[in-house]
């Protein structure tokens, strides 16, 4: 191992790289990790020296209470090469506000930018050999933050440790999407932490997620807590409905994630003269435009996913199939985004942020 010092982080290199051993073309998401991990503790009021290291197992706690009362909030970004070798991140501004945001909701404290914004440029200085250029490569981003103060009386932790491990991968997706509609469980609440990017917002979908995929769907679509009304997510990702060649989403709130692609397709769909609103979508609404041919796309949006097509919903045990088109606004749009993030088009927006 070798070790030097930034102005703000310490580095210490791993002496032989597993690089060579991955197999880039077959990668199952999430699964393979680079050669370094960031980390930085959170003591006495204040945040310690970030340092890089050999990505490794650590020690804690029995007692952390991240175990215990679940204080783990963690965020989802990409890293994309560009054909002259450069490495590109994607409005990392909105995901350390957002990563703020839910640390502010589950009583932990915020990241400074410093350390989250700077400690994304130094893990990627280390590992752009990592970030492979193609549409469809990009490095996943996993920057998190978990309790570690000891004790299980029921209150925040005094202690926190914030890391960034690093995923190659290509598509999270694969194969047709078919979605069940939520008539009994719901992701989240009004005055919860629908809207924090919290660990237990993805374990309290597991089991309704699990039956729907027995009955041979991949994702649910959730509705609100309240009437089961209203259309809102879809497992991991923020929806969009196309009826006639009008674009729907429903607006952020309490119980939804403001997703930094969502937002970003929003603003594309304009430029391209796309009409959106943002507003509730009833599932009365969906099925009646199925019925009468007016529902064109359904599609998710998301980090991972980054645009996924449906291609057909279940709801009282009626399933409806959408058309496949020619046309579709999430080929397109999805074409667009990503020829911003890889440099192929220009950045008209200025959302893509070169590693240094």
């Amino acid at each position: 191992m070798t070790s030097n010092t930034t102005n703000e982080i310490d580095i210490v290199r791993a002496s032989t790289s597993k690089i060579d051993a991955v197999d880039f073309e077959n990668l199952t998401f999430g699964n393979i990790f680079t050669d370094h991990m960031l980390i930085c503790d959170y003591k006495n009021g204040a945040w310690e020296k970030p340092l890089i290291k050999p990505y490794e197992p650590f020690l804690i706690d029995p007692s952390a209470k991240v175990f215990h009362y679940g204080q783990a909030i963690f965020e989802g970004m990409k890293a994309y090469k560009d054909e002259n070798d450069a490495v590109w991140l994607f409005r990392p501004d909105e995901n350390h506000k957002r990563f703020n945001h839910s640390a502010k909701r589950l009583a932990m404290p915020e990241i400074p930018e410093e350390i989250f914004i700077n400690g994304l440029h130094e893990i990627l200085k280390i590992e752009k050999d990592w970030v492979k250029k193609g549409k469809g490569n990009s490095l996943y981003i996993r920057p998190f933050m978990i309790a570690i103060g000891t004790g299980v009386i029921a209150q925040p932790s005094t202690q926190y440790r914030f890391m960034i491990i690093l995923s190659p991968a290509r598509s999270y997706y694969s194969g047709e999407v078919k979605v069940i509609i939520a008539e009994h469980y719901s992701r989240a609440a009004n005055g919860g932490i629908g809207a924090a990017k919290a660990a237990g917002n993805y374990s309290a979908q597991f089991y309704p997620t699990k039956l729907a995929n027995e009955k041979g769907f991949q994702q649910i679509i959730w509705t609100d807590d309240a009437t089961h009304t209203k259309l809102e997510e879809a497992g991991t990702m923020n929806l969009f409905f196309r009826i006639k060649d009008t674009l729907y989403t429903a607006p952020t709130s309490e119980r939804i994630l403001d997703g930094v692609t969502r937002k970003s397709l929003i603003e594309i769909a304009k430029k391209e003269g796309i009409a959106v609103e943002v507003r509730s979508v009833l599932v009365s609404e969906l099925i009646e435009a199925s019925k009468d041919g007016s529902l064109m796309e359904i599609f998710g949006a998301g980090t991972a996913a980054v645009v996924n097509p449906v291609v057909g919903f279940s709801y009282q045990d009626t399933y409806y199939e959408l058309p496949k088109l020619e046309n579709s606004f999430a080929l397109l749009l999805k074409e667009k985004l990503t020829n911003i993030q890889y440099k192929i088009d220009d950045d008209t927006f200025g959302w893509t942020v070169k590693v240094k």
